[in-house]
């Protein structure tokens, strides 16, 4: 296993000396991920999923429990291992804004002990791979939120690492440049063997990435399966806005859940095990004045709060 965790803890004190109290960020979590997988861990906000990724990249030290990541300890090991792991975080950039990327790829390369004839050549690859050459020479404050991001990862794949750690990625992306950045992940997995830990709040990154999603909340494990499995379960919904140009009655499909429709606006949920989400559209269409319309997941913490409700197995 590229991956293996047993009952990893992280509690925080907090508060006045007098009255500290615990916080306990992570719960005796424990999972292991195999060599090229693709693994999305996912939760809602302070489940504990950045303290997790902290710990197995050995920025912190666990108050309880153990990891092993390329069979090494992350938080003794951390020099060693970050020759054979790459990080990327959404809101934190390894770019300087000043410098084009190529010049911060120079600087990278020597923290990675690169000679200059292998960095070229690297980056060259990586320019070809991820459709960025053209952008490696523009000073990086002028790139697109996108276009960084896709830099971003070349810098993070310039040691061509084993692992690739990635909390937030697609955080701010247009829908374009997210789908995009999923295809390169996807790519990036299955030319060279790369394994995916990702973080989203992203349901469609999730789909799109992932073939395993665990699920934790409050610092606990609570789900754990393949995202096939997850898809036919709890991810069947898609929800659709629409604007109209004027007051129609809509038409009665199955599986279709009209939660609001005034004389200018339709919201609906669709279950797409039962009807296709393709066919609903179709049918709208033709049946209403539709002047806008779009698809979207629903929320995360509404998967999640199904993932409670589900019976025990």
């Amino acid at each position: 296993m590229t991956i293996v965790v047993e009952r990893l803890t992280k509690v925080f004190h907090g508060g006045p000396k007098r009255r500290r109290h615990e916080i306990v960020a992570v719960r005796e979590v424990s999972l292991s991920v195999g060599a090229g997988e693709r693994l999305a861990f996912i939760g809602p906000n302070g489940a504990g999923k950045s303290t997790s990724i902290k710990m197995l990249t050995g920025i912190l030290i666990p108050t309880a429990g153990s990891a092993a990541v390329l069979g090494m300890t992350p938080w003794r090991g951390r020099r060693a291992l970050t020759r054979r792991i790459g990080t990327l975080f959404g809101q934190r950039s390894q770019l300087w804004l000043e410098l084009t990327p190529r010049e911060t790829f120079r600087m990278l390369g020597a923290i990675h002990r690169l000679v200059p004839l292998e960095l070229r050549h690297r980056v060259d690859e990586l320019g070809a791979l991820l459709a960025a050459a053209d952008l490696f020479d523009v000073p990086v404050r002028s790139l697109s939120l996108g276009q960084r991001m896709r830099c971003e990862l070349a810098a993070c794949l310039l040691h061509r690492p084993d692992i690739l750690f990635l909390d937030e990625p697609t955080i701010g992306l247009d829908l374009l440049a997210k789908a995009r950045f999923r295809e390169l992940l996807v790519r990036l997995n299955e030319e060279r063997g790369t394994t995916i830990f990702l973080t989203s709040h992203d349901v469609a990154d999730i789909e799109h990435v992932a073939q395993r999603a665990v699920v934790i909340n409050h610092g606990s494990v609570i789900y754990d399966d393949a995202v096939a499995t997850m898809r036919r379960r709890l991810l069947s919904t898609k929800l659709i806005d629409a604007t109209l140009e004027r007051a129609a009655e809509p038409p009665r499909l199955p599986g279709v859940t009209f939660a609001e429709v005034t004389d200018t606006t339709l919201q609906a949920a669709v279950d797409t095990s039962v009807t296709p989400i393709k066919a609903v559209l179709d049918a709208l269409l033709i049946a209403l004045p539709v002047a806008d319309i779009s698809v979207t997941d629903p929320p995360l913490e509404q998967v999640i709060a199904e993932i409670y409700a589900m019976p025990a197995q």
